[in-house]
């Protein structure tokens, strides 16, 4: 039996988490049943108030960044630039706004209904070759499109909700090597935190976003 990330599985500091996810499989089962997921091979976390990346820096909590004050395995879905919505999973503990944005995976279940998802959502022309498995879930945006995670994927308990969960690798599974970078697209956070070194991805793997 697969093993669902319980509680105590989230309930740790975002960096630590971010780290913790790679190898896991989110999975996402549609209204109709079916299944989709992919391996965690691209992380980002933002690991609190003091974090000026954060959407929750210096304590802000709004409507929007609720799901971030949450209870560990609380979703964080987020529209960005008027066009594409981003994926996180809430850490730490409630009252506490961490949180790890999931920045890529690699697609195992339900390929032909991501990329369904995904071209629907395109702005490809007519007659576009068909969209490449490593181009599904290659980016924080690509992914939400693919496993169709939208606002009704918002503030979703994924302890013990039945539309998106966390699974753990098969046990003796070998974790992958790591590469531990700097997070993307946060020039303005300041000297402190732009080149913090928050982000993590699956050494050589070809579906990180890059």
């Amino acid at each position: 039996m697969p093993d669902r990330a319980g509680r105590s599985f989230f309930a740790i500091p975002a960096s630590e988490l971010a780290v913790k996810l790679i190898g896991c499989s989110l999975v996402r089962v549609l209204n109709d049943g079916s299944r989709l997921s992919g391996v965690i091979v691209e992380t980002e976390a933002y690991v609190g108030p003091q974090d000026q990346a954060s959407h929750a820096k210096g304590g802000r909590r709004t409507a929007r960044n609720e799901p971030m004050w949450a209870i560990p395995g609380t979703s964080y879905v987020y529209f960005t630039y008027g066009m594409h919505f981003c994926m996180n999973v809430s850490a730490h503990r409630a009252d506490h706004p961490g949180a790890v944005l999931i920045r890529a995976l690699e697609p195992r279940e339900g390929l032909e209904r991501m990329r369904e998802l995904r071209e629907a959502a395109s702005t490809r022309g007519v007659g576009a070759k068909p969209m490449r498995d490593v181009d599904l879930c290659r980016g924080p945006a690509r992914l939400c499109q693919a496993l169709a995670i939208d606002r009704e994927t918002n503030a979703l308990d994924m302890v013990s909700c039945e539309a998106m969960w966390i699974e753990r690798p098969k046990r003796g599974a070998k974790s992958p090597a790591l590469v531990n970078t700097a997070r993307i697209g946060i020039a303005s956070a300041g000297p402190e935190w732009t080149p913090a070194l928050l982000r993590w991805h699956v050494a050589e793997s070809k579906f990180v976003s890059g």
